[in-house]
Order: structure tokens, then sequence, then C-alpha cells
């Protein structure tokens, strides 16, 4: 399907309120395609990102939670725009590294599924707003957590991607049909009344303060990391703690969310700011984690301080940290896949054991992640297990 075949969002949006045949009832003894527990066993299957039919994400005040504050002038300027019309060159440079990447994962075993193109140039509305604009289908990562056999999506308190999972509903479809559990968390309202517009950054020394309040759940899916039977997050710009306890009621006993202290005075997604490499071995991002104040699941764990990100040619940070350098994706608990520029943090690697694969990605950061960020662990091999 070429991008101008690609559906509309409002057709995709009134498609989903139809009635459809009920599928064919799965046994339940059947072994679901959906299953992953950690960072770093065995990866089979990922869902990749989109760059096409991007637009520059709708000015809100939630913005200024994550952009430096240089840089609000400038995105509320672009508010909604199409990504092509900003810089035709940023998604198609985008789009070759993407497709470099793609080589890669399927050079290593891995089978990888693509969300339907969805352009997200479309004004859309709901009861107590309107967003001119969506954002953009590159990072899944952002919008569903796997655990085990389940695909959570998120709430998201960004109004700019609260029709960001229907470009995935075919895929989720498919993997529910044989067998696994697709489970949404409650849609948020995302009224006035859910963010500080007042927000401004907190400075240097001062305490932590966000966009959004307890008015109603919401996180995105990146502020967790899956060690097994243990879940790290934050509090953060994207991530409240009504959003925390309603997944760890979600999970149960069967899983404990362990809620860590950043020093990111805009924090916002913790992939950049711990990376599980394996079991027993943790990296950590020195600007924004106190390795002394790391919650106790890490207290038996080898913690080492990645090294400064080394520049990435014509990156733009208007959106992202530095930091997505740490933004890597494990293979196994040996390969690790890493933006080929950052050489001082792959000799690092090497001196852990790790065996880093160089690979080409800095013109994707412009759309708000990296390769964990750009994946979806559906399938890793392994089993549930504690790592405490």
């Amino acid at each position: 399907m070429t991008f101008e075949e690609a559906p509309k969002m409002e057709t995709l949006v009134a498609q989903e309120s139809l009635l459809h045949a009920a599928p064919e009832i799965v046994p339940a003894e059947q072994t679901s395609p959906v299953c992953s527990y950690t960072e770093w066993d065995p990866l089979e299957e990922v869902i990749l990102g989109q760059v096409q039919g991007a637009a520059a994400p709708a000015w809100h005040v939630v913005i200024k939670g994550t952009a430096p504050r240089d840089s609000w002038e400038f995105l509320e300027a672009l508010s909604g725009q199409p990504a092509d019309e900003v810089s035709k060159d940023m998604v198609d440079n985008a789009q070759a590294d993407l497709d470099g990447f793609l080589k890669v994962l399927e050079a290593c075993g891995v089978t990888v599924r693509r969300p339907d193109l969805q352009p997200q140039t479309v004004e859309f509305n709901a009861p107590h707003w309107s967003s001119p604009a969506g954002y953009n289908i590159a990072n899944p990562r952002d919008v569903f957590l796997v655990v085990g056999d389940q695909i959570i999506e998120a709430p998201m308190s960004w109004r700019s991607r609260h029709f960001e999972g229907l470009a995935y509903r075919t895929l989720l479809k498919e993997y529910s049909r044989a067998g696994a559990r697709w489970v949404a968390a409650p849609r948020p309202e995302l009224p006035d009344e859910l963010y500080d517009e007042n927000y401004d950054v907190p400075g240097e020394g001062e305490p932590p303060r966000y966009v959004t309040n307890e008015f109603e759940p919401v996180f995105d899916a990146a502020d967790f990391v899956r060690l097994g039977r243990d879940l790290v997050c934050a509090r953060s710009n994207t991530t409240n703690r009504s959003g925390i306890e309603w997944l760890q009621r979600h999970l149960g006993s069967e899983y404990k969310i362990h809620v860590m202290d950043v020093k990111s005075r805009q924090p916002m997604h913790l992939d950049t700011t711990i990376v599980p490499l394996g079991p027993g071995k943790l990296l950590i991002n020195p600007q924004y984690v106190d390795r002394n104040n790391l919650p106790s699941v890490f207290d038996h764990w080898d913690v080492r301080e990645a090294p400064q990100p080394e520049p990435s040619p014509g990156l733009m940070y208007d959106m992202s940290s530095m930091w997505l350098s740490v933004n890597m994706l494990s293979i196994d608990e040996k390969r690790i896949i890493v933006e080929k520029a950052q050489e001082p943090l792959m000799r690092m690697l090497e001196s852990w054991g790790l065996e880093p694969i160089p690979v080409q990605f800095h013109n994707y950061f412009i759309f708000g992640g990296a390769f964990h960020c750009s994946t979806l662990d559906i399938r890793r091999r392994g089993s549930l297990q504690s790592y405490a």
C-alpha cells in the first residue's frame, strides 16, 4: 500500500465504530504470538515504526514539559505542519536510516512487522478539545507496553497522540485472534483540568514540577522498563502516579512496579535514563540518575555509567535528549544495536562482554526516538523470572 492509498484518520476512526463479524474463537491452550518479559531475552519479533505521514506535534502545554525552553517558539510555529513540508530531506534521511535498521534486524533473524500507514496531518476533535494534527507513528514503544502475553495500550497525555494507536489495529487484531491478550487502559479525557497551564521548567535545585496532575490516569509505555517480575518506572511529564497505580492493579501481585527518582528537570521516558542489558547488568545515564538512589531491585546488579554522548551529524534536539545515545535495542544478552557515532559507548559495552552492532540512525532522532523507541518487542524467547 502506498502512502497515498493509506486510509485517512477520520475513515479509520469511523471504521472502528462499525460492527464486525466475530472472529473465530482461538482455543485457550494455543500459544500466544506475543510473549516478552525483559529487555534482553532473545528477540524474535518486533513492530517497527513508520515516518511517512508525520506531522509536527500540535502545540500544547505538554510540549513544554519535554522540549527545551529555547525551542518552544520554534515548535509552536510548526504546530501541526506536515513533516515533509517542514523538510522533505528530513523525512527522506530518516526513512533511509529506518530502512537500514530494518535490514539489520532481519539479518539478525528478527521478524519485523509494520503499522498501517496513517497520515497524522488530519484535524480531529474530542468533546472538550481539538487538535489540528496528530504526531507520528514512528515510536510504538511509547504507545504500547508488552508484559508477558499482554499488549497494553497506554493512556497517553498528549492530545496529538490520542488516536496514534489506530495505525496498529490490524496487527493488534491479528495478535488477539491468535491468542494474545490485548488490553487498553482507560481512555483519558485530557481536559484542561489535567494540565498545569502555568507550567515552566523548574530551575536548578528546585523541586520537580510536572505538566500533568492526578486528574485521571495517564502514562506513556516508554516510561517503564521490564525486568521479568519487576518493572521500573518514573513519575514524569508523560506518566502520573494515577497511571502507575492503575497499571500495578491491572498487573496484580505477579508483578511489582518500582518507582525511581530521576534528576532530569523535564523527565520523559525511562529508556534514555536506565538500560538493563541482561541479568545483573544495568547501564545508567549519569546526568539523570544517582547511582546511590536506585530502586532496591538493582541492589545486587553491576551498575555502570554511560559515557558522555558523541555529537551526531545533523542532529536536532528540539524534541529529544542527546541521551538518545543509550536508546539501544538488545537482540539478546550479547548483541545490542547502537548508533554508529557512539564509539566510546561501544567500547564501554565491549569491555563489559557485549557485542555492539553499529547502525546509522541519527537522522531518525528528530522523530522522537532511537532504536528502542522505534520498536516494540512482540516476542522474546524467555520465561517469567525474578532478577532482583
